[in-house]
């Protein structure tokens, strides 16, 4: 990846991805706040074809081993935006789960780095383990 302006990934790097992602690969984006300008526009280049959408609440990545049935859980709050998923979908297939307000990856870090409450990051956990069964299991 370079760091040219805002050029994170070259052209090879997008064709990369995009090709690790359409043989059955799997993306997950974490926010981790105040990247969002950065992610939609590296992965249009990835997937021009492509728009994230937001999930449902129903979809089954929310509801493998652990049940969310609002969806992302909020780990850290930043702007008191409620905690969205958004996925890119190729052939019914989906190939980037994006966790947007969420900071899912702050409830996997040491407790000490961000003090959010344990059930918190229990939440973060789980919903990492349901990310992992729902990739294996497609």
């Amino acid at each position: 990846m370079t760091g040219h302006g805002n050029v994170i990934f070259d052209d090879q790097e997008a064709a990369n991805l995009r090709n690790y992602m359409l043989a059955g690969g799997f993306l997950h984006i974490d926010d981790n706040y105040g990247l969002d300008p950065y992610i939609r526009p590296m992965m249009k280049k990835v997937f021009p074809e492509l728009d994230f959408i937001e999930l449902p609440f129903s979809h089954p990545i929310y509801h493998q081993q652990y049940n969310f049935p609002n969806g992302l859980p909020k780990i850290h709050e930043h702007d008191n935006k409620p905690a969205q998923g958004f996925g890119l979908i190729w052939e019914g297939r989906l190939v980037c789960f994006y966790s947007y307000e969420c900071d899912l990856g702050d409830g996997w870090e040491d407790q000490a780095v961000h003090n959010d409450p344990e059930e918190n990051r229990q939440k973060a956990l789980r919903m990492g383990a349901n990310m992992l069964q729902y990739t294996f299991s497609k």
